[in-house]
């Protein structure tokens, strides 16, 4: 809606026509915002009963603190196109269901399936059941009708430009749960194993990149990614000399490019999506993947692990071991 030139943040709801004397009057109806408080000229408005006037500070703070309120994180904000139909119940019942809760809870459990979703922010259940992004990305049966970008681009090639033949691809896409059991298959049996049986007593076995280190990375990109504005999948580029894994999303709250990959300083774009991956074993939520990974390649003989940080996408480039 556009008064005096200005965009005003609140939605035309619908127009009542009236006649009264002869004239026509039509009356607008709008919802209030979901991101108060309005500024509309400078100034902000209230209406509380009769009154209206310009909002006093503890207005604006109580009014901050209701958009605050709303401002839901991605993962959990519901999907009015999505039904429960649209998840795999029985991969939710059967795999991750009891690896968040006990079994024994599980037992004396009585809730329907629905509560069972919505117990972990799957669903939402008001006004009506709706699957979260959360849901369709652990859960979903096809997730990327819903979220475009929800899968790995993985890609490898036969030299050491993005132009040379292309050895193997595939897209990893599915539930959560499948993604990452994929994943670290693919990793399996693309990583290439050295023996060395000259410079010691006993033969040792040692692979071009550590696998560790590249499921710590990989994981890092799908969990801190942001799935909002963009229809970009996590690219896994493998050269001949190195890997790259571009990762849709920038540095993240308290995290910025001075203190990216410190121990301990970590932020959570998708905070519910870090419990779910907690949940499975995947990630320990402790902002420690990335000095995981520094630690494999430098036992593994591999160079440090490089980054490119910009405002909207990074990319983390792993350099074979000599």
């Amino acid at each position: 809606m556009r008064a005096n030139g200005n965009i005003l943040p609140f939605p035309v709801m619908k127009v009542q026509k009236h006649t009264i004397g002869g004239c026509e009057l039509a009356v607008v109806i709008v919802e209030p915002s979901d991101a108060p408080p309005v500024r509309y000229n400078g100034r902000v408005w209230v209406r509380i009963g009769p009154r209206r006037a310009t909002a006093i500070a503890e207005e604006e703070k109580r009014l901050s603190e209701k958009r605050r309120s709303r401002d839901l994180p991605f993962d959990i904000q519901t999907l009015p196109s999505a039904t429960i139909d649209d998840l795999d119940v029985k991969l939710f019942q059967a795999e991750y269901l009891p690896a968040c809760i006990p079994l024994e809870i599980l037992a004396e459990n009585q809730r329907n399936v629905a509560e069972q979703l919505a117990s972990v922010r799957f669903v939402s259940l008001k006004p009506s059941i709706n699957p979260t992004n959360l849901g369709i990305l652990v859960v979903g049966k096809d997730s990327r009708q819903f979220i475009p970008g929800a899968y790995i681009q993985f890609v490898r090639y036969d030299g050491k430009e993005i132009t040379d033949p292309i050895k193997d691809q595939k897209e990893i896409s599915g539930p959560l749960l499948q993604v990452l059991r994929r994943l670290d298959e693919t990793l399996s049996t693309q990583i290439s194993v050295a023996s060395d049986m000259t410079t010691q007593p006993v033969e040792i076995k040692q692979p071009d990149y550590p696998l560790v280190a590249l499921q710590q990375l990989t994981r890092n990109a799908v969990l801190h990614r942001t799935y909002e504005g963009t229809n970009a999948p996590v690219r896994f580029y493998w050269f001949n000399d190195r890997i790259e894994i571009h990762n849709p999303g920038g540095p993240f709250g308290q995290v910025n490019r001075d203190n990216f990959g410190q121990p301990g300083v970590t932020d959570y774009r998708n905070p519910n999506l870090a419990e779910v991956m907690k949940n499975l074993g995947y990630v320990q939520k402790f902002g420690m993947g990335i000095a995981l990974a520094r630690k494999e390649l430098e036992k593994n003989g591999n160079p440090p692990p490089e980054f490119q940080i910009e405002d909207t996408y990074i990319v983390a480039i792993i350099k074979r071991r000599p």
